[in-house]
């Protein structure tokens, strides 16, 4: 098999490629593939009759290189790509060429015949650059391969379809101000779609479009950087720079590509502060407060930033000392404040040098001179009407207590400051929480007192004096002046007599029992020193003396041994003490001095505890009598028990039955009106207890006495009855009952009620007790002696009880009278 190869070397002059296409299509022996043949033909030798048959191995294989199609065809008819050729292939159309694969069938097609390979649409060899295909070679009459299955690819070649891009721009980037030429400002970088491994189709080269001569760009790399010196970012601040990039390396056909970066000026400190004049001028009142502005300078500074702080400075003593500068970071202004006040009649004019320079140096352009400026300001003082002022800024003042009214104490002086020099006058400030002490003398400025003072109840008093102007009382000044009230000695020395003095039983003769001392309302100066001693005229004391110490104390000494509280307990010891003050003023007070027990060894008294016990010792023989007393009160109530025990008590009670109101109680109740208690007089006289009936535990409104309704002798007659006589005694319990029932306003407890009840209807009457409980009878019951033997014991009985009854009452009389 002769190996013909023919390519299409030149991709830019497609129609030379055309032409070529077309002459290979004339000539099917130069194919677009490189192959080597191999015999297809069978050689049968056969032998006849027993001769042996030899078979010939064929030589077979397909070698194939790869076929190229070009991208983006756009002719009419389909693209030839190559074709396929087995050296068995007689020409006969007796093989059959198939074609599998990528594409195959959609994008490339296979004569079967010739082996012809034509692509049917443009590719994109950005999309997808090469196509794995296979091949095989079939005869048609026995169906069976010729050649094995052999595998190619099909290269879609490159063409210049594709400009170059920025896929990040626009870029925006910095740098600093009067850089040096060349310095690196950005890096650019442009991709191309391309194949950079044919041709020049994706070989980029950069250039400038816009922004000559300020900046350029490295042809290869992309690199921006500055192409011009002194690059003043206070005469323009922001470049756009448009940068192309063009394949083909750069030549005449090749695609291309721009973007803009926007390059801004960073800035250096390269200008000095510079103030727009040399000379300000300010006027300032001499009112003017004390640490506030009184003016403002400004150095203007065409920098940035820190770039652009300024410190400003007074240069001149005289100014530095009345007037302050600071600088106001905002506006970076110079702020200029008053530090001492102005006084427009001492100094009326001020000149402030004033110096303005950068905080932040950049030794690189140290060359351009200093980087600081100087201005001089002029501050006027004006004249204000000030209010006066005094001479001093508080004053002290001394006056003596108890001095007359009126005494002068001090004088306080003011001035008017301005040249015209108007009258002043004085007044004290009043309030109304404070007495007045003080007045002054509106002219003079004198202070006198009003009313005596006591150094012992205030001995410093505050005031303040007002001064104004005679011509412009609004204008006020003010000052404090303290008054201090000395001392006279005026207050006697004291001693405390509020305590007790203990004396110990035990005291010997010459032994000190007690120190004292003294004090004084008055100053130290008049009661520094104290003198002690018994008042004149007064007997020597027999039990104690007083020894001075001379120290403004005293001890009280025992002159005898041996004090006894049997004896006497409390002493009475008047003393005299002196100041030296100037007059000597004394005062005598009396001491009491108690004598107690003091255990051994020590001092503790124990005065309370022992006085208790020393009185029960001293009390024997009362002690004695009480014990006595009490036993025999003792024995006076066992007597008393006993004879109430033995004394038989009456059949008849005169003034109420106790057993009148018989009450069981199921619950502990509240007393006394728990319950409703019926009277037991209602059994014995119905018709009586109809008139009576209440409530036990309600106070009645009226109750009517049934005692008139008795007859005598304690019977009840039958005709007094309101009630039918018929009626029995079941149906009047029954009656009580259901008005116990229906009552809703009686406490809910359960009662018992026992009732003793003598019936009715006998001609002779009741001679029952138990109508007579009820009130006492007045009646001669000595006729009972006439009834009979039987009647005599009752006869003697109610004698008995009424003269008992007699008697109680005149004793009970005789004993309320005494």
């Amino acid at each position: 098999m002769k190996v013909n190869p023919s390519y299409c070397l030149c991709p830019v002059l497609l129609c030379l490629c055309f032409l070529e296409r077309g002459y290979e299509a004339s000539h099917h022996s130069q194919a677009k593939i490189i192959s080597r043949s191999h015999n297809a033909t069978h050689n049968h030798n056969q032998t006849k009759d027993g001769e042996t048959e030899v078979h010939h191995r064929p030589k077979r294989g397909w070698i194939w290189n790869q076929f190229f199609v070009l991208e983006e065809h756009i002719g009419p008819d389909a693209q030839y790509v190559g074709k396929l050729h087995s050296n068995s292939d007689k020409g006969d159309g007796s093989v059959r060429y198939i074609l599998s694969g990528e594409g195959a069938g959609s994008i490339f097609i296979i004569n079967e015949v010739t082996g012809d390979i034509h692509a049917t649409k443009s590719l994109d060899r950005e999309k997808k650059s090469h196509y794995v295909l296979h091949a095989q070679a079939i005869d048609l009459n026995t169906n069976k391969p010729l050649e094995p299955e052999s595998e190619f690819i099909i290269k879609v070649q490159d063409i210049n379809d594709n400009a170059p891009k920025f896929p990040d721009g626009p870029f925006v980037t910095t740098v600093p101000e009067m850089a040096e030429v060349g310095t690196s400002v950005f890096q650019v970088t442009a991709t191309d779609a391309d194949d950079p491994t044919y041709g020049n189709s994706a070989r980029v080269v950069y250039s400038v479009l816009h922004g000559q001569p300020y900046f350029s760009i490295d042809p290869k790399t992309g690199i921006i950087r500055t192409a011009l010196t002194d690059m003043d970012r206070e005469a323009r601040e922001h470049y756009s720079v448009v940068i192309q990039a063009k394949d083909m390396a750069g030549q005449v056909g090749g695609l291309s590509g721009s973007t803009t970066v926007n390059i801004t000026l960073t800035d250096v400190n390269d200008n000095p502060p510079k103030f727009p004049q040399k000379n300000y001028q300010v006027f300032v009142p001499e009112s003017a407060q004390v640490g506030k502005p009184v003016g403002k300078i400004k150095a203007n500074d065409d920098d940035i930033g820190i770039n652009a702080e300024i410190k400003y400075s007074i240069l001149n003593p005289e100014g530095a000392g009345m007037f302050s500068i600071s600088t106001d970071k905002d506006t970076r202004e110079g702020v200029i404040m008053l530090r001492k006040p102005l006084n427009y009649e001492k100094k009326k004019q001020y000149s402030l040098h004033i110096s303005a320079e950068n905080t932040h140096l950049d030794p690189r352009f140290s060359y351009l001179g200093s980087f600081k400026d100087d201005a001089t300001l002029k501050i006027t003082v004006g004249d204000v009407d000030e209010p006066p002022v005094f001479s001093m800024d508080y004053y002290i003042m001394e006056v003596y207590e108890n001095a007359k009214v009126g005494t002068e104490v001090g004088a306080v002086t003011a001035r008017d400051p301005d040249s015209k020099n108007s009258p002043v006058r004085y007044f004290i400030e009043r309030r109304e929480d404070k007495e007045v002490y003080f007045d002054i003398e509106s002219i003079s400025g004198v202070i006198r007192t009003t009313q005596l003072l006591d150094r012992e109840d205030t001995p410093w008093h505050n005031i303040t004096v007002m001064a104004t102007e005679e011509d412009n009382p609004s204008l006020q000044s003010h000052v404090p002046v303290t008054v201090q009230v000395l001392d006279v000695n005026d207050n006697p020395p004291m001693i405390n007599t509020e305590d007790e003095i203990i004396i110990c039983e035990s005291t010997r003769a010459g032994q000190v029992i007690q120190t004292i001392t003294a004090v004084d309302k008055d100053d130290f100066a008049n009661g520094k020193g104290f003198s002690f001693s018994f008042p004149g005229g007064v007997p020597a004391n027999p039990n104690f003396t007083i020894k001075d110490n001379e120290d403004s104390t005293a001890s009280i000494i025992a002159r005898r041994r041996r004090f006894h509280r049997l004896t006497q307990e409390l002493y009475e010891l008047p003393v005299v003490v002196w100041d030296d003050g100037e007059p000597v003023l004394s005062s005598t007070s009396t001491l009491t001095l108690r004598v107690c027990s003091c255990q051994r060894g020590t001092r503790v008294k124990i005065c309370q505890g022992e006085a208790f016990l020393s009185s029960a010792v001293l009390s024997t023989g009362a002690l004695i009598a009480i014990l006595l007393c009490v036993l025999i009160l003792l024995a006076i109530v066992i007597l008393f028990i006993t004879l109430r025990r033995s004394k038989k008590e009456p059949l008849i009670i005169s003034e109420e039955d106790i057993r009148e109101n018989v009450v069981t109680y199921d619950d502990e109740g509240g007393g006394e009106e728990d319950t409703e208690a019926f009277d037991i007089i209602a059994l014995r006289n119905p018709a009586a207890a109809e008139e009576l009936k209440f409530r036990r535990d309600v106070r009645p409104e009226c109750i009517r006495p049934w005692s008139s309704r008795r007859l005598a002798r304690g019977r009840l007659s039958p005709s007094s009855l309101d009630i039918d006589e018929e009626m029995e005694v079941g149906e009047f319990i029954k009656q009580r009952v259901a008005e116990a029932d229906q009552d809703t306003s009686v406490p809910p407890y359960d009662s018992l009620q026992t009732y003793a009840y003598e019936g009715q209807g006998s001609p002779a009457g009741s001679i029952s007790s138990l109508g007579s409980a009820g009130a006492h009878s007045n009646l001669d019951y000595n006729s009972l002696d006439d009834w009979g033997p039987k009647f005599e014991k009752i006869a003697e009985l109610y004698g008995e009880e009424v003269e008992t009854a007699s008697e109680s009452t005149e004793k009970a009389e005789s004993e309320k009278q005494t």
